[in-house]
């Protein structure tokens, strides 16, 4: 598969099938995108990956605490409290592409809790990681995470999986650094989800929109 062939056909899927990924195909993912760019080659990326019991385990544990109407603390703000256009206009738009798609109307406020709930099953993906970086580290090293995840996400399609990144782990900091055994000077970043897209599932038909090059791109000297 061509690098421009993975990042075409990556998307963000939230449903996936029960179809097992053995533990040398996650390693080779890894393996590999640990060539990714860090400034100073700190590689400041730390990854727990779960599987088989232990992430049934977790995931039974999360979606107890939430039954039980648990909160927790955020770990930072996913979004800017005071997000302004055009972004708040982008993110409105794909919310209600994605409710509309699974049947879910916009004053349905349970039925979108649920759609959230469901990420802290990974969305039914065999396979869940979690990103972690010391708290020493600043918005570069948080950039480098993000290149690791790309590369990640895109050799995934190489190997015919899908992913879903999910910051939205970062509403359960001290469930999954209880369970993963994280020090104070460790924080969660992200999780997330690999496996095999569910082809039948309505919600993973949704391909967000891009902005126009004109948009955001502005070039001199051509």
């Amino acid at each position: 598969m061509k690098v421009s062939d993975a990042i075409l056909s990556r998307k963000t899927v939230r449903q996936f099938s029960d179809k097992p990924v053995d533990e040398a195909t996650v390693r080779e993912l890894l393996e590999i995108s640990k060539r990714s760019p860090s400034g100073g080659n700190l590689q400041p990326w730390t990854v727990h990956v779960l599987t088989g019991e232990p992430l049934k385990e977790f995931v039974a544990d999360v979606n107890k605490k939430l039954m039980a109407g648990v909160q927790e603390e955020p770990e930072y703000n996913v979004y800017p409290p005071e997000l302004k256009d055009p972004y708040k206009t982008r993110r409105r738009i794909v919310g209600q592409q994605l409710y509309e798609l699974i049947g879910v109307p916009r004053e349905d406020t349970p039925g979108k809790l649920r759609q959230l709930a469901k990420n802290f099953s990974f969305f039914g993906a065999p396979v869940g990681m979690f990103f972690v970086l010391d708290r020493q580290m600043e918005i570069g090293q948080y950039a480098d995470v993000g290149m690791f995840m790309q590369s990640l996400m895109l050799l995934a399609r190489e190997k015919g999986l899908h992913t879903c990144p999910q910051e939205a782990w970062a509403r359960w900091p001290k469930t999954v650094s209880e369970y993963l055994g994280l020090a104070d000077h460790e924080i969660l970043f992200c999780g997330l989800a690999l496996g095999y897209e569910d082809e039948d599932a309505v919600i993973n038909k949704l391909h967000s929109e891009r902005a126009a090059l004109d948009e955001f791109v502005t070039m001199r000297g051509f």
